[in-house]
């Protein structure tokens, strides 16, 4: 039997909102295993001039619990 943990994050970037999911992956890996899934609760942007300036993602990742 497996167990599945479910987190939430949050992130940006400058670049996307692909970007900003990639980096929240990353970010997390450094301290988890075994990641199997992101999912995208809440995509928002920064607007500054009449320009979107950075992007940001609430996500939940899912990873399973090795014992």
């Amino acid at each position: 039997m497996s167990i599945i943990k479910v987190i939430e994050v949050m992130s940006n970037s400058t670049q996307s909102w692909e970007d900003a999911t990639q980096q929240a992956v990353t970010e997390a890996s450094k301290t988890l295993k075994n990641i199997r899934s992101v999912y995208i609760k809440e995509q928002t942007a920064q607007v500054s001039d009449n320009r979107v300036t950075e992007y940001r993602i609430t996500a939940k990742i899912t990873f399973e619990i090795v014992h």
